[in-house]
């Protein structure tokens, strides 16, 4: 099978370190490891594919740097007619695979136009994104390329109820939404899982993986932090990733007498994840209260496929996949003084670690893998499975 696999989008480096990059290389290694040859079509490669991936042929198009908002919103239209020429010189393919970007409807068009699969694979509601924490001009044309995307297309991918919810607003038939959440690649972790493995005699570990943006409520970690450090035990705080929020957290750490405590790891390769995973105890998606939560988060997923126990408020789609006291546990949002007592709790309780990251890793690896992933999604669009290569 021939696989054209687009990313419109220039906030997306498909092989760089951000989540929507790990989340695009790794339903691209699936499709690999199901012997389909992948056409990548994007304007922001984001430096050279992983070895495993050399085999991608990528197909460049226009990229244009930050500027006007308008003028850089009908760049990005006109980049449909590059799109269109691209696929037309790439040859035929039986199936056209796209990461919904907020301008772009020739991918769609294209299969509809050759009466192959369209598979249009949506991970958060960009209109309302794009208008809320960025800069929208023009709304009404984004509706209209949100109408004429998701209508043409044969098969529409939610990553969340929130997702399918908005994909409802705009397409005319509801059957063709379907609900998948993100996923793991086992292999990234099958060196590092450790079941909620004993504690360190020096200190116990409490970590968070992703970008330090405001919705992921960081902050409410710290709280809960302070909130450890006035009982028993020796609290280490682990922090991977970067953004925007580090340096507010950074100092109020350090108005706390917490910052010696804690240890930003900045921005990593995707490949150092496993192994810093590996020095937790335990890991927290400690996410606000949002009536729109519509995330499927992929650091979750990760904490449990690599064995640790995971604390999570109840919110979303995290309430859907956490069963609380099995394969995680559950704490209402924005209270610190209960994200607290779980942590102490699975910190004095060693069998509840293990019984728990245990499970969680169960769940992952049965039913959240990318390869399963991509097996129902083929499914949704009347693909035949494709046969496991080696």
């Amino acid at each position: 099978m021939r696989i054209a696999y687009i990313s419109a989008d220039n906030g997306v480096p498909v092989f760089g370190s951000k989540g929507c990059s790990i989340h695009a290389q790794e339903v691209i290694r699936a499709m690999l490891g199901r012997g389909a040859q992948v056409d990548l079509f994007t304007p922001r490669p984001g430096g050279q594919p992983p070895r495993d991936l050399a085999s991608v042929r990528i197909h460049s198009l226009p990229y244009f740097p930050s500027g006007n908002p308008a003028a850089r919103e009908q760049k990005a239209l006109a980049v449909n007619h590059d799109l269109r020429n691209e696929l037309e010189a790439a040859g035929e393919f039986d199936l056209v695979y796209e990461r919904y970007s907020l301008w772009s409807f020739a991918g769609m068009k294209y299969a509809r136009l050759k009466g192959i699969p369209g598979v249009l694979e949506v991970n958060a509601p960009l209109i309302d994104e794009q208008a809320k924490y960025r800069v929208l001009i023009d709304r009404r044309g984004a509706e209209q390329v949100a109408k004429r995307t998701f209508n043409a297309a044969s098969t529409l991918v939610a990553v969340s109820k929130g997702v399918a919810k908005y994909l409802r607003r705009y397409a005319n038939d509801s059957q063709r939404i379907h609900v998948v959440p993100n996923g793991v690649n086992p292999r990234r972790f099958s060196q590092n899982s450790h079941f909620g493995a004993p504690a360190s005699t020096r200190s116990f570990t409490i970590g968070f993986v992703g970008s330090l943006k405001p919705w992921h409520g960081l902050m409410h970690l710290v709280e809960a932090f302070s909130i450890l450090n006035q009982r028993a035990g020796n609290w280490r705080l682990l922090i991977v990733g970067d953004g925007p929020e580090r340096q507010h957290l950074e100092e109020n750490l350090e108005a706390r007498g917490l910052r010696h405590l804690v240890t930003f790891s900045g921005a990593v390769n995707p490949d150092q994840v496993p192994r810093l995973l590996a020095s937790m105890d335990v890991a927290v998606a400690p996410y606000p209260d949002r009536k729109d939560f519509y995330f499927s988060p992929l650091k979750v997923y990760e904490y449990m496929a690599a064995g640790l126990p995971v604390v999570a408020s109840e919110v979303g789609q995290l309430k859907d996949i956490i069963h609380h006291g099995k394969n995680g546990l559950l704490y209402t949002p924005g209270d610190h003084e209960m994200l607290a007592a779980m942590i102490d709790r699975l910190y004095r309780d060693s069998f509840l670690r293990t019984q728990i990251g245990r499970a969680g890793y169960q769940m992952v690896m049965a039913d959240y893998t990318w390869d399963t992933l991509l097996q129902r999604i083929l499914g949704f669009a009347g693909v035949m499975p494709l046969s496991k290569v080696g």
